[in-house]
This record gives structure tokens, sequence and C-alpha cells, in this order.
């Protein structure tokens, strides 16, 4: 269960929690004998066994010819001990052109056009969390209706948030009752004005986010919706370039 500073539209601001939405049907995937499946990381291939390792290991001037006979006589591409292996617990390393292990990498932010054009390329900033900071994320204001949401956003996440106590209760529900008799979904962003992306953790994905509220007698039911990409309709233009 995570946490998120929020503000209500009389400026009034709490500290409250998330929690991620658990679908409640469950589904077993068996097998054509009835036996019970699932999903496996499995390793496809150790580095020494890639296809520049194994070009290295040829002889000069052996070509493509050359790695098809090899491969053909010996199946250098294989390692029986590790090759098809299961992967469990794995991290993230970066390796160099030799194929060893570097320390210290600059990575970069790569900006592309619709055109799929290298547009900018920059140093990459790590962003840091801005949802459970001291400064509560604004009430933006901006209310979109739900049909225009849906039909401009691909949602890729979403959020329950609850009350931790009885005062935070009341604040919620009454952002939720809002939000309904309004049938609108509220912005959310992070920043003085509400209109930067959301990051859940340093360095996380940016999200766009998306409050709804719907209430029932005494209950009530927050969530914010999360997306990273907006469709949008090509225009004249677009199509020509293309």
């Amino acid at each position: 269960m995570g946490s998120i500073h929020l503000s209500n539209s009389k400026g009034r601001d709490a500290m409250v929690a998330t929690r991620h939405i658990v679908p409640s049907l469950r589904l077993r995937w068996l097998d054509r004998a009835g036996r019970q499946a699932g999903n496996a990381r499995v390793l496809t291939s150790p580095i020494d066994c890639d296809l520049p390792a194994l070009q290295e290991g040829l002889a000069a001037g052996a070509g493509a010819t050359g790695l098809s006979d090899a491969l053909i006589a010996g199946d250098p591409e294989v390692d029986i001990e590790r090759t098809g292996a299961f992967l469990r617990d794995t991290s993230r390393v970066y390796i160099g052109a030799n194929r060893r292990l570097v320390s210290a990498v600059n990575e970069w932010d790569l900006v592309y056009g619709v055109d799929g054009a290298l547009r900018e390329r920059r140093p990459a900033q790590v962003a840091e969390p801005n949802v459970a900071t001291e400064v509560p994320l604004r009430w933006s204001g901006r209310l979109l209706k739900k049909s225009e949401v849906w039909n401009r956003f691909a949602f890729t996440a979403k959020l329950q948030i609850v009350h931790v106590n009885g005062l935070t209760y009341d604040f919620l529900f009454e952002i939720a009752r809002e939000l309904e008799q309004k049938d609108s979904l509220l912005v959310v962003g992070g920043g003085a004005k509400a209109n930067q992306p959301l990051f859940f953790q340093r360095g996380g994905t940016p999200y766009r986010g998306f409050l709804e509220g719907r209430t029932r007698g005494e209950s009530y039911c927050l969530l914010l919706h999360l997306a990273n990409l907006e469709l949008k309709t090509p225009t004249a233009a677009d199509a020509a370039s293309k």
C-alpha cells in the first residue's frame, strides 16, 4: 500500500493511502493434458554464444558461409548447461561493445517525431517521486467528461485511493461525490500548476492521472486512472508526409 498527498477544490489537503486494484476473477491456465500451466522466464543463450561472439571465433574471411558450416557441424550456439535455464531473481546490467560488464554508463533520452525521425538527444533526467511529498498535488480544476477521456488516452494502470482515518474518510468522500455529480474526471498532475507528470518512484514511468469518484449511500470509490499514451488523430500534413 502506497501514499498520495491530495488537495481538494477548497484548498485543503491530506495524506491518504493508495492500493492496487486486484481483479476478482481468477483464471487457471491448463495445457492439453489438463496440467497447471504458467509463465516462465528462460535463458535463450549465454552471452558468449550470441552472434557477435560466434563471428569472432571464425577464421578471417569465413563470412556467413563459414558461420553456417560451424553451426551445422558443432552447434556452438548451444550451451547444454545454460541454454534454456529458468530465470528467477535477476537484475539489469549494462555491457559494452566487448560484451564485458560496465559499471559507469551515460543514459540519454531520445526524442522522436511522429515521422519516426530523431528530433533531440539529451542527457537523461532522473525524476524524483512527486505524489507523496510535503507539497500536495494541487486541485487542477480541469474536468473532462468521461466519454472524452476514454477516447483520448490509453490507460495502463489504476489505483484506488482510500482513507486512513475518519477525517480523511470525510475528505475523500466529498471529492468522490463532487466528481460524481459533475460526471467528470479530474486531471491530476504534479507541480505548482498541476500540469506535470506523476512519478511514483525514482526514475519511474511518467503518468497522467485522472481521478474518478463514485458514491453509494455512505460508501465511496475513488479511482486514479493512469495513462502514459495519448491517442491523436493524424493530421492531413502527417498523412501527406507518409
